[in-house]
């Protein structure tokens, strides 16, 4: 009998050393959920609600059990993916992406599609009143950002300042989009990064084109509202950047927050896997979030304009990515750099 037992243990010790394989039962199951991980670009009560809904979807289509969390920064996700490698999903902005793929294998398998476009921008937003022009006048003035983890936000606007030759004045971390927009509304800093996505035009007018003017309305013509959709507009075209998160707290947030221009084409936003994440759920999790993003409850997840405005997703690889890399490499970042110590 100690000989059975003792032989019982031993297999017990070498089955949880093998990945995938828990003490706490197979991946997906009530002891052992599938760890959900958001980036806290955008409220965090927003972000878990929503959240919990693709959470219920997911576990209808694929009977699979999930636990949703938003770490409190960009670095504090990457550090949950590494720490749970056979058993984390994130939905993390391509600069996350490319760090935790870095730091610890972590691989992409699907990225955002908005409104029909695979990429997003960076826009650089200051106050109508501003004395600001031009992106030469960014010189020494004090810039505000969400996270040094945010690839629009931070990392892509870093690398064109540089480039430009700009070095801005002090600098804020806000927390996130919506309290970058918030900042510059209330004139506690000169000008913030955020992201862009471009507008929704009315129907009958072509749709905005990559070179457009990202404003392209006519305040003086054109007067700003919420409509009774509860959505954000400029005579009928809809903007759709990340000015439209603060439309509650501040309804003229058009009127007073400009965009100055915004970046080159980024890659978009990530689902991506620890790297030790079983395969097969990998591409089910996938196909069953592009038959989700079909629904109606999609509009009140991810795909809500005040979530992460997603509309739907694709496969993807990580030469995709390799942009996002040169631009580590152009200014020269570590992850130290952008993370901290920490």
């Amino acid at each position: 009998m100690k000989r059975f037992l003792a032989v019982l243990l031993v297999a017990v010790i070498v089955l949880s050393l093998i990945p995938g394989v828990s003490a706490q039962g197979d991946l997906g199951s009530e002891g052992n959920p599938i760890q959900v991980y958001f980036v806290p670009s955008v409220e965090a009560q927003v972000i878990v609600e929503g959240g919990e809904i693709m959470a219920q979807a997911l576990e209808a289509a694929t009977g699979l059990k999930f636990e949703v969390s938003v770490p409190t920064s960009y670095a504090a996700t990457v550090e949950a993916m590494c720490a749970a490698p056979g058993s984390s999903m994130g939905f993390i902005p391509a600069a996350g992406y490319v760090l935790a793929n870095n730091r610890c294998g972590v691989e992409v398998g699907a990225a955002a599609v908005r409104y029909g476009w695979p990429y997003y921008w960076a826009q650089y937003i200051v106050r109508r009143d501003s004395d600001i022009y031009v992106m030469g006048d960014l010189e020494g003035r004090t810039w505000g950002y969400g996270d040094p983890g945010s690839t629009s936000g931070y990392i892509v606007p870093s690398v064109e300042l540089q480039a430009a030759g700009i070095t801005p004045g002090a600098t804020v971390e806000t927390g996130g989009h919506n309290q970058t927009v918030l900042a510059v509304y209330n004139g506690e800093v000169d000008f913030g990064t955020t992201f862009y996505s471009p507008p929704v035009m009315p129907q009958g007018h072509a749709a905005w084109r990559d070179g457009d003017l990202p404003e392209p309305y006519d305040l003086s013509v054109d007067e700003s509202y919420i409509g009774d959709d509860g959505k954000l507009y400029v005579g009928d075209i809809r903007p759709m950047d990340a000015r439209t998160g603060v439309r509650e707290t501040a309804p003229d947030v058009i009127d007073q927050v400009r965009i100055l221009g915004i970046s080159a084409p980024i890659p978009n936003d990530t689902l991506s896997f620890g790297a030790e994440f079983p395969v097969e759920l990998r591409q089910q999790i996938i196909d069953a979030l592009i038959a989700f993003s079909a629904t109606e409850e999609w509009s009140q997840s991810i795909g809500s304009e005040d979530f992460y405005s997603w509309s739907t997703l694709v496969p993807i690889g990580d030469d995709a990515f390799d942009s996002v890399r040169l631009q580590f490499e152009i200014l020269g970042l570590t992850e130290q750099d952008v993370f901290g110590e920490g």
